[in-house]
């Protein structure tokens, strides 16, 4: 490695560093030059990498007149640094770096159209045009380092939990969900599609006996929309378990958010503090019908149907006279839930669905899956479907399904709602929506 240390590795007091000759030790580092003051005898760079800022001091009488001299950099020009720490309450950490080496490792050749110190702001389709700048940003930097410790914590609690996790196709042969919203590819001589969903496959494996799985893969919509919340491709956080019902999906989904929740509140304490987040970490979540809360929407004047979808507004109003951050609604109406959805018994207009809303937007679906192929054969119909495109997944259930259920985690969204920010986009490395291929 070219460096010896991070920044943040590099504090006052840190007895790595000391040795018993010098009292200091060497250490190199390197990153980009985040700022520069040269007052001819005196320069201060400073020099950034992921993990922070350290302010390298050339004092003439310090540092050799040669060095001095050859130390002519520009902001964001890649550097490398060696020499020793001082003390220095006023810079970061409190220590500097006096060189003894310095190396230009590449020069910037062209006016950057962002500004990663945050001076100047820049438009957002700016920022993701040059995505590669805009991650030099602190805040942006931030919302990915929190968005890394979601998906961390997402697998850690669910390996706890006795989970597997396995991986599955983005190419299929049917459209997963069934409906137009799809995007076709040429696989070969056939016609195939990226999946919508790894709904169907996640299915197949507690089928297939691995009884608790998850998965972690990123999913293909082809839906013509253009709004701050979706994504013609996210990342679903996804969990499928044999033996269960939609209570006991619940529970796990219950378990694994706030673990997700707390984990971000005791690791990522300086990416929330660069975003000028509060975060909070509920210690249960509340459940509430479908019917319930359609009622309360009507009794607080917002008209809407039994057997209509929530909109974004609705959701958004829900939290507000729920006066709660995070709450399931259950009990759905079947018909404008996905084919493989449970209808209730006796109560077939029902099924055993869920959704978890989180700071007024759904973060979160789910429901105990139909497991008896006449059922599933039937709802395919009425959605229009012909079961014959299906019969690799139909074939699965006429040999030996267990009840079992399942949800997925729009990674995404709920990296938007716990940064604070406004449009999904912030939180996409390099987002594809309607008119965006690159980069």
């Amino acid at each position: 490695m070219l460096r010896t240390h991070y920044v943040s590795e590099l504090k006052t007091g840190d007895s790595k560093l000391e040795t018993q000759d010098s009292g200091h030790k060497t250490v190199t580092i390197a990153g980009w030059v985040h700022d520069i003051r040269d007052l001819g005898k005196l320069k201060f760079v400073l020099v950034r990498d992921k993990t922070g800022i350290m302010q390298v001091l050339l004092k003439k009488g310090l540092v050799t007149d040669e060095l001095l001299e050859s130390v002519k950099v520009n902001k964001e020009d890649v550097v490398l640094f060696e020499g020793q720490l001082k003390e220095n309450k006023m810079a970061p950490n409190g220590v500097e770096l006096i060189p003894t080496r310095f190396e230009l490792l590449n020069k910037v050749e062209r006016k950057l159209p962002v500004d990663p110190t945050d001076v100047v702001p820049s438009e957002l389709d700016t920022r993701l045009d040059y995505r590669y700048i805009d991650l030099r940003r602190k805040s942006t930097s931030a919302i990915f380092s929190i968005k890394a410790l979601i998906s961390t914590a997402f697998r850690e609690k669910l390996v706890e939990l006795g989970f597997t996790e396995v991986h599955t196709s983005c190419i299929t042969g049917a459209a997963t969900e069934g409906g137009a919203d799809v995007f076709p590819i040429q696989y070969f001589e056939n016609l195939g599609f990226l999946v919508q969903s790894p709904q169907l496959y996640k299915q197949l494996a507690v089928i297939g006996g691995f009884d608790k799985v998850f998965i972690t893969t990123p999913v293909f919509r082809a839906e013509k929309h253009n709004t701050t919340s979706h994504l013609n491709e996210i990342i679903q956080m996804d969990i499928e378990m044999g033996f269960a019902d939609q209570n006991d999906a619940m529970d796990i989904l219950e378990q694994v958010t706030l673990h997700i929740l707390k984990s971000i509140n005791e690791k990522g304490k300086q990416q929330l503090d660069a975003l000028g987040v509060k975060h909070t970490a509920p210690k249960k979540i509340p459940r509430y019908t479908y019917t319930e809360l359609v009622e309360k929407l009507n009794k607080h004047g917002n008209k809407m149907k039994w057997g209509e979808d929530f909109s974004k507004d609705s959701e958004k109003q829900l939290s507000e006279i729920l006066n709660e951050e995070l709450y399931f609604i259950y009990d759905w109406p079947t018909a404008i839930r996905a084919f493989y959805s449970m209808p209730k018994p006796g109560e077939e207009e029902k099924c055993n669905a869920f959704d978890l809303i989180y700071r007024g937007l759904e973060i979160s679906s789910g429901a105990q899956r139909i497991h008896k192929v006449d059922i599933l054969e039937d709802q395919l119909k009425k959605r229009g479907l012909d079961p014959v495109n299906f019969e690799f997944y139909l074939n699965a259930f006429r040999m030996g399904a267990p009840p079992h259920a399942g949800w997925s985690i729009g990674l995404e969204r709920l990296t938007m709602k716990i940064c604070e920010q406004d449009n999904i986009r912030e939180c996409t490395l390099f987002p594809r929506d309607r008119t965006r291929l690159h980069p």
